[in-house]
């Protein structure tokens, strides 16, 4: 297996508050435990972003399990990795490749999600 050099940011960020423009705020949560069928890569994550009310606008975690909307099979694994896309979105499946591109990911998604409220 590759090591993943994007885990020890990440853990590194475990309990942080990062702000962002206009009184948004990313919290990140992160920690190493055993890997399990439903987290095969041993992290357990929560990075959000939330707006100057204190709502979650944006969240990516693996909390809970998330149902695909087109789940055929019942033999079929479903997802914990996912991602909440807005206060109300109940979260889609979120392909989990490394911490690196975790973050990655969702700066990203802050950047777009800061760039919309903007407008």
């Amino acid at each position: 297996m590759q090591r993943d050099y994007g885990l020890d940011t990440l853990l590194s960020l475990h309990q942080e508050i990062l702000a962002q423009e206009g009184g948004y705020w990313a919290k990140i949560e992160a920690y190493q435990v055993e890997p399990s069928e439903h987290i095969p890569h041993g992290i357990k994550y929560s990075l959000t972003l939330h707006d100057r009310g204190g709502t979650r606008v944006l969240g990516y975690d693996n909390a809970h399990l998330v149902k695909p909307a087109k789940f055929k099979y019942a033999g079929q694994v479903l997802p914990y990795d996912h991602k909440h896309r807005s206060s109300t979105d109940k979260g889609v499946p979120y392909e989990f490749k490394d911490a690196q591109q975790l973050l990655r990911d969702f700066f990203a998604d802050v950047d777009r999600v800061l760039e919309q409220v903007k407008k």
